[in-house]
């Protein structure tokens, strides 16, 4: 059995997210800001302190392909930490990292451009081998594909969206087990792929566009000699093959986004792989809670103190990202007083309330 490679693998970080709440007086950042920058160092703290020899990000750095130089400093900062502790990091370029324009640079470019030492810049589909990576292990990088990547303007044209993807499945596919095929026998394998697979579950306020997004089969990404599938993605934290060789896993996001990740854990990944052989575990961050409340007042005469007696603990809403869903008649409205339920959520990050009035009670 060949030696074992010790990885961390995690996704989404998107960064510069700044939802909900308010900013920091000393810094001026967005505080959620600073919850994803709380969770970028911990996952680079770990990787340092577990001595691991490969870190692995599938994709998706910031919320957009245009972030601001202040939270670009700070991806910067924590991947050279990776760089001077010798640590081998491959960087996937994922959906909100690329633009849809044709020629444009992604997100990632500068540590391309630059070659920082230990980094590599993950922007086509392609082999790295262990003389890339510094490590005996190979890695098969499948990033964002774009339509542009795979059609000229012409040709799409003149296909249906389905014909479309259709066909870049395919291509993908076909480059995939053509790379599959130039791998070495002696070295672990893993897939490295910002790619919905097919069975994956996602976050409840997470619209799947049907027809308009690419999904791979899993059966496509478990080919021999796959030993472990490192997704991006899909936010929600899942493992898609059961207790099969290979793992296939998608690390989730590295902090809640909206309200559809409220009840998720977020987290990384860490596994040790060898030929034919892969054990793997996820490991928690410790992320802001997201607490949301609902309720329903049963008559107007006892209408505020309804509300009042079912609110949630003031050690509970400390520090939190808090939605109040009130649902009561449309001839309630009056009853309601807003200022007194703001005072109540006072100490939490961000209250926000959202009323739905039903026709009046007959």
């Amino acid at each position: 059995m060949s030696e074992s490679v010790r990885i961390l693998h995690f996704a989404d970080a998107h960064i510069d997210i700044a939802n909900y709440g308010r900013h920091d007086p000393q810094s001026a950042l967005p505080i959620r800001v600073m919850d994803f920058f709380k969770s970028l160092e911990t996952i680079v703290d770990t990787a340092i302190q577990e001595k691991i020899h490969l870190v692995l990000f599938a994709g998706d750095t910031y919320k957009d392909r245009n972030p601001h130089p202040t939270f670009q400093k700070e991806w910067q900062t924590q991947m050279m930490r990776l760089s001077r502790a010798g640590i081998s990091t491959l960087l996937l370029v994922g959906n909100h990292d690329v633009s849809p324009a044709t020629g444009r640079s992604h997100t990632l470019q500068e540590f391309k451009t630059l070659s920082i030492p230990k980094i590599g810049v993950a922007d086509e589909i392609a082999l790295w081998t262990p003389t890339q990576l510094g490590v005996p292990i190979q890695v098969i990088t499948i990033p964002w594909m774009s339509r542009s990547a795979f059609m000229t303007r012409k040709e799409t044209l003149e296909k249906s969206s389905s014909d479309i993807l259709q066909f870049i499945e395919q291509c993908i596919s076909e480059h995939l087990q053509k790379l599959l095929t130039l791998t070495q026998p002696e070295f672990p394998v893993i897939l490295l792929a910002h790619a919905s697979i097919q069975g994956a579950q996602y976050s409840s306020e997470r619209m799947v566009m049907l027809g308009q997004e690419m999904i791979l089969r899993l059966d496509q990404v478990t080919r021999p000699p796959v030993d472990y599938v490192a997704l991006g993605h899909i936010h929600k934290h899942q493992s898609l093959n059961s207790q099969r060789h290979p793992p296939v896993v998608y690390p989730g996001s590295i902090e809640r986004i909206n309200f559809g990740e409220s009840k998720e854990e977020k987290g990384f990944v860490l596994a040790s792989i060898s030929r034919g052989n892969t054990s793997w575990s996820f490991h928690p961050l410790q992320t802001r809670k997201f607490l949301e409340i609902q309720l329903k007042p049963n008559t107007p005469e006892t209408f505020l103190e309804d509300i009042q007696q079912q609110l949630p603990p003031l050690q509970e809403i400390k520090g939190a990202v808090c939605r109040l869903h009130l649902h009561y008649p449309k001839d309630w409205d009056e009853l309601l007083d807003e200022n007194i339920l703001t005072k109540y959520f006072q100490d939490a990050l961000s209250f926000q309330i959202q009323k739905y009035r039903r026709a009046p009670d007959r």
